[in-house]
């Protein structure tokens, strides 16, 4: 029988940090996991080791290592996360928890809270844990919190979403440009309106095939509580099926007839915005045969001719045998899944890339352009480390930054796959060196959740989470303005000068 703890007692969780017994009351306590996952979040305070997506809440996780002014520990299995009540959810990594004590008043000292505090401790007090004589020092983690965090006027974002100005705001000709998702097929080049494309996801590794079906039909997989079809743009196409998987395989998500339909490419290539100018009706000497030519709508001229790219109609790519006998193979909700938007709604459009093992969003409104990162870069003198240089992009002279450094990340390992995503504001255009890009992610204005209110540096930059539970993916949305100029605003001027100056 457990003995009967006096009515004035008190419950303690005890953890330690190193050799240190630290206490916390069990009224701030909501519960004490397994250390998940992380996102990491750049440009955040030290003490921030990521947010992690808890049953579908996005939680801040501390180190209480960093908090104390210790150096990081290795990662150890015994390491925990409590998750704390404060007035906002958040979670402190702790190297592993002692046991849950209950403490009688009179074995709690709050006036020993200054003698054992230590460095960058705040304590409440003391409890000494009668069982064998132990003390355990009793944070104030609060105020621990509140000083490593410290939000200093945090600038809101408008409408409390993440968002950047059209790319024609200043001039830039956003309403004599299409915006274009190109991807290969068969080593040629195809692209679809970006307006057409719901998202853009990896080949799954597993498809369920659906019986009787002809080639062109490679099966059915799920997408976030979704059923897909998928389709091979090779057949369609009139390509021959490859060999084997090259493992780049993308799934280009369109919405045809009231159902979701996924298009499998060879791999993705790029988002450009197409000068409507450049975009060329096909030929009638094609337009007139029946094979995959005529499911070309136009034909973009890109880098003076020497880039075509046949755009198709995604209306035109499917015969109506095929369209009967999918809409005959998918499940009802398969086309339904994806109720109407309420009258007031925001559909928001990103493009993701990665740094590291880390998902990072830019609205689709900023991007011109995604292009392979140039060999060649004209380095500049006096310049911060993170500006790589500058590069001669069709006639305009464009300043490049290296994102994983403005991040102080170390230097990818595997540079040769790297992206240049051309990024449009209000007052600057410059080019951004990413790992790779991931595709193109459409949400709903209500699905993103508002970033951790920590710090003003990281919340001017990071202006929302997207938490993709079901594919253990959490992207975050960056603001386009502060990760070109978040201090080197006079830089960047003088680079959108003299483009100006000399009528790039």
């Amino acid at each position: 029988m457990q003995p009967r703890q006096p009515t004035d007692s008190r419950r303690f969780l005890t953890f330690r940090v190193g050799s240190q017994l630290y206490a916390l009351g069990s009224e701030e306590v909501l519960e004490v996991i397994p250390m998940p996952a992380l996102a990491r979040v750049p440009q955040s305070p030290p003490a921030l080791l990521g947010i992690a997506n808890l049953r579908g809440t996005v939680v801040p996780i501390a180190g209480l290592r960093q908090l104390l002014g210790q150096p990081p520990a290795a990662e150890e299995p015994s390491a925990r996360a409590i998750v704390l009540d404060i007035g906002a959810p958040i979670a402190v990594r702790v190297d592993s928890v002692a046991a849950l004590e209950h403490a009688a008043e009179a074995q709690i000292d709050s006036r020993a809270k200054e003698v054992g505090a230590d460095g960058t401790e705040r304590l409440l007090g003391v409890v000494s844990l009668g069982r064998d004589a132990a003390v355990a020092k009793i944070l104030d983690i609060r105020t621990m919190l509140e000083s490593a965090f410290a939000n200093r006027g945090r600038a809101s974002p408008r409408n409390g979403l993440p968002g950047a100005p059209l790319r024609g705001a200043e001039g830039g000709g956003a309403d004599a440009t299409e915006t274009l998702v190109t991807f290969e097929v068969a080593g040629q080049e195809f692209a679809l309106p970006l307006t057409e494309v719901r998202e853009i996801i990896p080949a799954p590794a597993s498809v369920t095939a659906l019986a009787h079906s002809e080639a062109v039909v490679l099966g059915l997989t799920a997408v976030r509580d979704m059923l897909l079809p998928l389709l091979s743009l090779r057949s369609l196409l009139g390509f021959p099926s490859p060999q084997a998987p090259s493992g780049r395989e993308k799934v280009l998500v369109v919405r045809i007839g009231g159902a979701h339909v996924g298009l499998v490419a060879d791999r993705a290539r790029a988002v450009l915005a197409a000068e409507l100018g450049r975009l060329d009706p096909v030929p009638p000497v094609l337009s007139a045969r029946t094979g995959g030519e005529s499911r070309i709508r136009s034909v973009y001229r890109g880098e003076g001719g020497r880039r075509l790219i046949s755009v198709l109609s995604p209306q035109q790519l499917f015969r109506d045998d095929v369209m009967h006998k999918l809409g005959a193979a998918q499940p009802s909700q398969a086309r339904d899944d994806e109720p109407a938007q309420p009258i007031g709604i925001q559909e928001l459009t990103f493009l993701v890339f990665r740094l590291g093992g880390e998902e990072f969003g830019l609205p689709i409104e900023s991007v011109v352009e995604v292009a392979r990162a140039p060999e060649q870069i004209t380095r500049l003198p006096k310049t911060p480390k993170f500006l790589e240089g500058v590069v001669n992009l069709r006639g305009e002279v464009l300043p490049v930054i290296d994102q994983r450094r403005r991040f102080e990340m170390p230097a990818a390992e595997r540079p040769e796959g790297r992206r240049l995503i051309v990024v449009q504001t209000q007052r600057h255009r410059a080019g951004v060196i990413v790992d790779s890009v991931s595709g193109v992610l459409r949400s709903s204005a209500n699905a993103v959740e508002p970033a951790p209110d920590l710090t003003d540096e990281t919340s001017r930059l990071v202006r929302g989470v997207i938490n993709l539970p079901s594919s253990n993916r959490m992207v975050l949305l960056l603001d386009p303005t502060e990760l070109l100029t978040r201090a080197e605003r006079g830089l960047l001027d003088r680079f959108e000068a003299q483009r100006q100056r000399t009528g790039a």
